[in-house]
């Protein structure tokens, strides 16, 4: 019998090391989800292939969802391309919430992957624009409640 989980969250949220500089952005919170057994922590950028730690990396010319129409890029700051790696990570974590019957989850804000609502413009000077990262952009296409570790209503 498949346990019952309720949501993904970004693992860097239940306290995993596995930001791009192998920090993490740990909310208690969503860590005692993971803890009581109610969500499964994934990193997409891992689920990917990405390596701890990383170049920094953001969305060039849209956001997630043109990143999966193949009409924006993930670029790192080095300018290497790693559009595949993210659209990976999304499938994958997409993958396991279909698995575990999963209908939402709790993402980081403003990343290239799990970024909800806003995320940085692809210029590497920190502003933000309106959009979703890639993994965001795949889950709500696939009927996937997102919200961000800054809502309070998720739970």
């Amino acid at each position: 019998m498949m346990p019952k989980y309720n949501y993904l969250v970004s693992a860097c949220l239940a306290g995993i090391r596995c930001t791009y500089n192998a920090n993490h952005k740990l909310k208690k919170k969503i860590q005692r989800l993971t803890e009581d057994g109610m969500a499964i922590a994934i990193c997409p950028e891992i689920l990917g292939g990405s390596k701890v730690p990383r170049r920094v990396c953001e969305i060039q010319g849209g956001d997630g969802y043109d990143v999966l129409d193949g009409s924006a890029k993930a670029i790192e700051c080095s300018g290497r391309n790693i559009s595949k790696v993210l659209i990976k990570g999304a499938r994958r974590a997409l993958g396991a919430a279909k698995r575990y019957g999963i209908t939402k989850a709790i993402l980081k804000s403003k990343s290239p992957s799990c970024g909800c609502g806003r995320i940085y413009d692809g210029t590497f000077t920190r502003r933000l624009i309106k959009g979703d990262g890639v993994t965001t952009a795949l889950l709500r296409r696939n009927g996937i409640s997102i919200f961000t570790e800054k809502d309070e209503d998720y739970a």
